[in-house]
């Protein structure tokens, strides 16, 4: 059991993933010069009741993963944008509301190990979906991706299979509470399923009007 600083926030991070902030309030000011001072990280957890900013400390849901500062933009009034980069999965195990910010007596709480001949066939079905969601992406809006990079590890692929999905975070908060990599791997392959199967839509929906503007042009 670790003591650990927590940012509420309506987002989900998973490890190897960045995440920049700008943080303006007093509480987490505070926090975030402390974690600097000591070279430490903070958890990052997605909000169950409350809001991010300017009000109450959020209530947070119990699994959430380390956020490390790789960078830091100093502002005025002390203000500042950092820049995060995803480390360890978490569990809450008891809160503390003594300090400005919240708490958590936390256990780390990684993906089980487990034996790679029961991984690897399922990293194989989820990452011809990965290449194919990342084309849609780029038939919608380019973005800077890779379909042909992908981790060969299929733990590194499940994250990063989680990180990439555009989903509203309570979804991606399910993702984050796998059992074990095995779990990531199947639940994400489905949620791709899909995903892949609106984008299309989308893309076919987007033809269709551009036909019927040329047709009435």
């Amino acid at each position: 059991m670790v003591e650990l600083p927590l940012f509420p926030l309506h987002n989900v991070l998973f490890p190897g993933m960045p995440l920049a902030l700008h943080i303006f309030e007093s509480r987490y000011k505070q926090m975030v010069e402390l974690c600097l001072e000591e070279d430490n990280t903070f958890g990052v957890v997605l909000i169950r009741r409350g809001s991010e900013a300017l009000g109450p400390l959020a209530e947070p849901h119990s699994i959430g993963c380390t956020a490390r500062i790789i960078e830091v933009q100093s502002l005025s009034e002390g203000r500042m944008n950092i820049t995060t980069v995803g480390e360890r999965r978490f569990r809450i195990h008891s809160l503390n509301y003594d300090l400005p910010y919240l708490v958590g007596e936390v256990e780390f709480y990684p993906l089980p190990a487990e034996d790679p001949v029961n991984l690897i066939p399922a990293a194989g079905r989820l990452a011809p979906k990965v290449q194919q969601y990342i084309r849609l992406l780029n038939e919608i809006e380019e973005v800077d991706l890779d379909p042909d990079n992908l981790p060969e590890d299929p733990v590194l692929l499940a994250e990063l299979a989680a990180i990439l999905l555009q989903m509203p975070p309570g979804e991606k908060q399910e993702l984050l509470k796998s059992a074990s990599a095995l779990d990531l791997l199947d639940s994400t392959y489905q949620v791709y399923r899909r995903e892949i199967a609106f984008l299309r839509a989308i893309i076919d929906h987007g033809k269709d009007e551009r036909q019927r503007h040329i047709r009435q042009n």
